[in-house]
């Protein structure tokens, strides 16, 4: 089984010791076993018999408690140990392999996988601890008779090999729940982001939930439910062979063997007492069963995940200088397949320059490639040809990381945290009530200990929680994708002529993604993009005027 050889390999000791303190568990079981079969058979109660009775009790009890601690807290510590290598893996991968293997499949395995595997790892001292007593229990019933102990065996393989072909139909019908899931859970983001689109749209409403989640939930459900209704219908074969084992034994053996009384009263204690750890032993198959296809499920994510993990991906604090004289695009190139009609899009050659000091716009269509060249730019999208340089010096795998501490971003999708995460300022509450001041958020949003009072502000106001951030960054390059969009007229022109301004009087290379034609006079530096080309700029301050006309009515 997948689980166990993961456990096995994650922590050999600890798994022979909590196997050895099984075993002990066991011996006591079986000893407990024949004490109680003593008593009932033989009329000496003395003193010898009572306190080894408390003795092996408490060996038992003392035991099993052992190896519940110990896997307990090794279960947690392989789970946590899984997260944390998913965690590890995902953030050294390109930006664009992530959105290749889809966030989905990803959260499915750090969620519902993780949390199967921990079910099942909680489940091992339970399922070791039944093991050892049947293991103990079946020593006991040797002890008594071995020819009997053989035939039993022989019952148990045959039962084992039919019971094995039913839960492999079970395992198979688990494989395709979680090929599901992967397709569930990307509806139930679908659900939570479009909520907007839902609401507004009724047939779009009907067929998403009809076609989408109704169709993904009856198939997740049919899945489950059939490999749970093997579990079930093996679960009690097993018990049928197991009442039919008993009869045999209370019935036939008598009349076909010379059986003693405490042999017969033994077998019959013992088989009736072993039935509970055999059940609670087969109703962790159906744990395991979902562990291992949640432990595959994880392994090629993280396979897929190591395939790509091409980017370095340091904790401590960069060393870089926060400064640079020169970053340029050099012949850079970039393809990727539009999903609508499965066209290829290029991007480039891009040849561009930006330095220190300087308020670039970048202006075009839609779909001409902007949000793609800031990618580009700003290192999450690797180029497929060319190179970029910083101060003559090429940015590769191993210093792109490095490369990325330059840049302060607001995306056209941002994320925006509730706590100024990395920010280690002595005197960040303070700065930042300045510039929730300034962004006119002060009477919303207060600062403590670098955590944001509320997030639950217009998506306006949100964009300036964002803005706030990258201020309280001070890297040496801004980027704003389509920042002011969400912006009313007056803060529009509050950003145009007088945070970008300032960050550009501060020595602040910006660069702005925009469509706001008014503004573009404010700008050092145009260029224009149509469909993945550079299709002009404008550098000149005294041609702004009439570039900027001309990109108004162009783009």
């Amino acid at each position: 089984m997948k689980l166990l050889r993961f456990v096995w390999n994650t922590c050999r000791g600890m798994m022979i010791l909590t196997s050895v303190a099984a075993m002990f568990s066991g011996a006591c079981n079986a000893a407990l076993i024949g004490l109680v079969s003593h008593a009932l058979t033989h009329d000496s109660r003395g003193a010898v018999l009572v306190w080894l009775f408390i003795a092996v009790g408490l060996g038992k009890i003392g035991t099993t408690f052992i190896s519940q601690v110990l896997l307990t807290r090794f279960s947690q510590g392989v789970v946590a140990d899984l997260r944390r290598d998913l965690v590890r893996k995902i953030l050294k991968v390109p930006l664009r392999k992530l959105e290749e293997i889809g966030a989905p499949r990803v959260l499915v395995a750090l969620t519902d996988d993780v949390f199967n595997i921990t079910q099942a790892l909680l489940a091992i001292p339970f399922v070791a601890v039944n093991v050892a007593i049947l293991i103990g229990g079946a020593a006991y019933l040797g002890w008594l008779s071995w020819q009997i102990l053989a035939a039993v065996c022989v019952m148990v393989l045959l039962g084992g090999i039919t019971y094995r072909l039913i839960i492999a139909s079970a395992f198979h019908h688990l494989s395709l729940a979680r090929e599901e899931g992967d397709r569930l859970y990307g509806h139930f983001r679908a659900l939570t982001e479009g909520i907007k689109e839902l609401k507004l749209h009724r047939n779009r409403r009907s067929a998403f939930l009809s076609r989408d989640i109704e169709t993904s939930t009856e198939t997740y459900q049919k899945h489950n439910v059939a490999a749970e209704l093997r579990f079930v219908i093996s679960q009690n074969w097993t018990h049928l062979l197991y009442f039919a084992l008993i009869g045999l034994i209370l019935f036939l053996l008598p009349a076909v063997a010379a059986v003693t009384t405490e042999t017969l009263t033994g077998y019959v204690v013992t088989t009736l007492y072993l039935m509970g750890p055999l059940a609670g032993a087969l109703n962790s198959i159906s744990l395991f069963g979902r562990a291992n296809v949640a432990l595959d499920k994880i392994e090629k994510v993280g396979v897929s995940l190591a395939e790509h993990s091409t980017e370095e991906c340091p904790l401590e604090i960069s060393t870089r200088d926060a400064a640079f004289e020169t970053l340029s695009l050099v012949n850079v190139i970039h393809t990727y397949t539009h999903e609508k009609d499965d066209s290829h899009f290029v991007l480039g050659p891009i040849n561009l320059r930006f330095r220190p000091g300087e308020l670039v716009f970048l202006v075009g269509g839609n779909g001409s490639g902007k949000s793609t060249l800031a990618k580009i730019i700003t290192g999450l999208y690797v180029p497929e040809a060319g190179e970029i340089r910083l101060d003559g010096e090429r940015i590769t795998d191993a210093n792109r990381d490095d490369y990325r501490q330059l840049f302060s971003a607001v995306f056209a999708d941002f994320y925006l945290f509730d706590n100024l995460l990395g920010l280690k300022d002595g005197n960040l509450d303070d700065q930042a009530a300045e510039y929730l001041e300034q962004l006119h958020l002060s009477h919303k949003v207060k600062v403590r200990d670098g955590v944001l009072s509320t997030t639950a502000v217009s998506q306006g106001q949100r964009k300036r929680l964002a803005l706030l951030t990258a201020y309280l960054e001070d890297r040496p390059f801004y980027l704003f994708d389509e920042w002011a969009s969400d912006q009313d007229p007056h803060f529009k022109n509050v950003f145009y002529t007088q945070l970008l301004p300032e960050l550009k009087a501060r020595g602040k290379t910006v660069l702005v993604i925009s469509h706001d034609d008014k503004y573009f006079h404010t700008a050092d530096r145009i260029i224009k993009l149509d469909y993945g080309k550079i299709e002009a700029q404008a550098n000149l301050a005294g041609e702004l005027a009439v570039s900027s006309q001309h990109f108004a009515t162009q783009s």
